[in-house]
């Protein structure tokens, strides 16, 4: 089925499993395809394809795509009718159907975006352990210290409706590349890997196809050239649209302590856990029941993902590690008022909270979390079941309890 034309030059269909680019006009294509991969000029189609579920999939197709890319090449290609030694393969485990196009353009210069992406198996961070090696009979997996992740890959099929030299070409790249990064990092999207915050994931794919024309071609797609800011644009709001569809994956769903936290190695069921043991039978009880409604509290999450991007800032060194203690507790105490809505206490609480330079790993900084959202629920609702205690007596209380 025909979905899409752009520029007069490249026509986008959908059928089953595959979206496909076909060229109405002759293209040079830079991609990062296994079969046909690399510069080309003789290519009359681009396509993308599912090649299996993200999850619990053994069909006998997924192995083929990466142990003979050029038969997976041509099973595709029989089974929809294109010319395989003239394609391009891109594959996924995304459905077809969440893809996402955005077109941009200015005065007679028209960029296409269309991406498929799933981050929640395979995002990671640039430097991230590797997963395999290649040797001269094959990849062969490197020894873990944990199981590997999902499925999950962003492709990206880029058009332009004008001529670009090669060095422009691959400068395509990069750009697009920075704005599928914009994208993770206003997400806040984790590694799977480590506990950094996700660049891409492990088998992100691109195939960027500028039309042939008598006209000049471009030579510049850099973020100062209009070319470049209208491939930035279309990535960037492709590759958001599509994360929304496959992963549900939207800014305000992302507004969530947990989330903020999760890639220090914290779950759900241990943050409830970890929160409830500095509470009381009826606070935890009350906790448990309303768990999401706090964890997702924007002033809440605004305090979490602070102390989150604080702890990085100390990691890559903008800030001195000797400024934990002060830094941390400062940071702690916001939570614990911001989950209370009273700020009186902030300075008793970044005593009680602030911790030891000894203790700065992952896991002393969810126990640190933990404990500052435990003491503010426990200041919260104090109160309602010990009216007569003054302000200073229920916030020593609060903090007695939780130590």
């Amino acid at each position: 089925m025909l979905i899409d034309t752009f520029y007069d030059g490249v026509a986008i269909h959908r059928a089953e499993k595959i979206i496909y680019a076909r060229f109405l006009r002759p293209h040079t294509v830079l991609s990062t395809c296994r079969a046909a991969g690399g510069l080309r000029t003789d290519l009359h189609c681009l396509y993308n394809h599912q090649s299996c579920e993200p999850a619990g999939h053994s069909h006998c197709l997924p192995p083929m795509a990466y142990r003979d890319p050029l038969a997976y090449r041509q099973s595709i290609c029989e089974r929809h009718g294109l010319p395989a030694e003239h394609c391009a393969t891109l594959g996924t485990a995304a459905n077809m159907h969440n893809a996402a196009i955005a077109v941009h353009s200015f005065a007679d210069l028209t960029v296409a975006a269309v991406c498929t992406g799933g981050v929640e198996g395979n995002a990671g961070r640039i430097g991230d352990p590797a997963a395999v090696v290649e040797t001269a009979t094959g990849f062969e997996k490197l020894p873990l210290t944990k199981a590997l992740p999902g499925p999950g890959t962003i492709n990206t099929m880029l058009f332009i409706g004008k001529p670009l030299i090669p060095g422009a070409l691959a400068r395509c790249i990069m750009t697009a590349t920075e704005a599928k990064t914009a994208v993770l990092q206003e997400l806040a999207v984790n590694s799977r890997y480590s506990d950094g915050l996700a660049t891409g994931t492990g088998t992100d794919q691109i195939g960027v196809a500028a039309m042939d024309d008598d006209v000049p071609p471009l030579t510049s797609a850099g973020k100062h050239a209009k070319l470049g800011e209208l491939i930035g644009l279309a990535v960037y709001e492709a590759i958001k649209g599509t994360l929304a569809r496959q992963n549900n994956l939207t800014p305000s769903g992302q507004c969530s302590a947990k989330i903020h936290l999760e890639r220090f190695g914290l779950t759900r069921a241990l943050m409830q856990e970890s929160i409830c043991r500095h509470l009381n039978s009826d606070q935890a009880e009350l906790l448990r029941r309303n768990f999401d409604a706090m964890q997702r509290d924007p002033v809440t999450v605004a305090a979490v993902a602070a102390l989150a991007h604080v702890r990085d800032k100390i990691v890559w060194g903008v800030l001195p590690a000797s400024c934990w203690s002060e830094v941390m507790g400062g940071f702690a105490a916001q939570i614990a008022c911001a989950v209370s809505g009273s700020y009186q206490h902030m300075e008793t609480y970044r005593h009680h909270l602030a911790p030891t330079r000894a203790r700065n790993d992952n896991q002393a900084l969810i126990e640190l979390a933990c404990r500052a959202l435990a003491l503010g629920f426990a200041e919260k609702w104090r109160p309602f079941t010990n009216d007569s205690a003054t302000d200073d007596q229920v916030v020593e209380e609060c903090i007695t309890e939780n130590r």
